[in-house]
């Protein structure tokens, strides 16, 4: 449905347990002869219990298998946290419920260069991280044989993330942006956070350009000079989301979407935190706690 409406970037995961349905379409789609392989790009990500050098070559094979690929056109580190493989579950914990993570600690370095030697294999054409913060890049840059490609990353007015999108900038690290809507539809949802959608400021400039508040908050990705990948399974939404490229917004309007945040305090909010995992000595966001 995404192909034939017109998306391109593939955004997939391990974690998404989708991409055997995903593969069957790629193989339908490719094989009509109407879209190539080349035409589109399609991302995946290594999922934390395949963090251990040994582990991210079959983790990476079982995605391209899924996906009926040869190739990806990018493959990420999901989180930087390693949690314990073998337990036959994604999100292993002990009798006490308590996250558990990898014992064999791999660090970041050897995951990333298990993830290069993707790269010269010929198995993944880039290879990036996703959810890091700036000293773990850091890490990775004075390191690395392969420069990270990108970065995905949580951003949106209400935690727009400027610090680390103009470290990503200076690194000349593509910068992704995920929850650009502000994940309307999650469950977690307290009843005192704010909805983009709904947001007055945001529902104003919407008006004043005559499209959608959802149009408005992908367009301020977009002006920002950032890639942006919006979730839907409706298919008009799905036309609405990629319906960006017959306005732009004004000064005026990313100065007011540039200060949302403040409405929800003075750094705004982060949607994703994963604050369970926090234990681990690789949680990107201990400053925030």
């Amino acid at each position: 449905m995404a192909l034939k409406v017109g998306y391109r970037h593939f955004d997939c995961a391990h974690l998404y347990q989708n991409e055997e349905k995903i593969g069957q379409a790629f193989f339908k789609v490719f094989n009509d002869g109407h879209i190539t392989r080349e035409d589109v790009f399609i991302v995946s990500k290594l999922w934390c219990t395949s963090h251990r050098s040994d582990h991210v070559e079959a983790t990476c094979d079982k995605t391209l298998s899924d996906l009926q690929l040869d190739y990806l056109d990018l493959y990420l580190i999901h989180w930087p946290m390693a949690f314990e493989p073998g337990k036959g579950t994604l999100f292993p914990v002990d009798d006490n419920k308590v996250p558990l993570m990898d014992t064999r600690s791999p660090s970041l370095l050897e995951t990333w260069a298990a993830m290069e030697k993707l790269v010269k294999s010929g198995k993944c054409r880039n290879i990036g991280l996703s959810n890091f913060n700036i000293s773990q890049i850091e890490e990775i840059l004075k390191n690395a044989e392969i420069k990270p490609a990108c970065l995905q990353a949580e951003s949106h007015p209400l935690f727009p993330n400027l610090e680390l999108l103009e470290f990503c900038k200076k690194n000349e690290i593509a910068f992704v942006c995920y929850s650009p809507l502000g994940s309307p539809g999650r469950t977690w949802k307290k009843e005192d956070q704010l909805s983009l959608l709904h947001d007055e400021d945001v529902l104003k400039i919407a008006q004043k350009h005559s499209v959608s508040a959802g149009q408005v908050l992908i367009r301020y990705q977009v002006d920002k000079g950032n890639s942006v990948i919006p979730k839907s399974g409706n298919l008009s939404r799905m036309k609405e989301n990629l319906n960006i490229f017959g306005f732009s917004l004004d000064s005026s309007d990313m100065d007011c979407l540039n200060n949302l945040y403040k409405k929800a305090g003075p750094n705004g909010y982060r949607i994703f935190s994963f604050k369970d995992y926090s234990h681990s000595p690789d949680y990107p966001f201990r400053s925030e706690l």
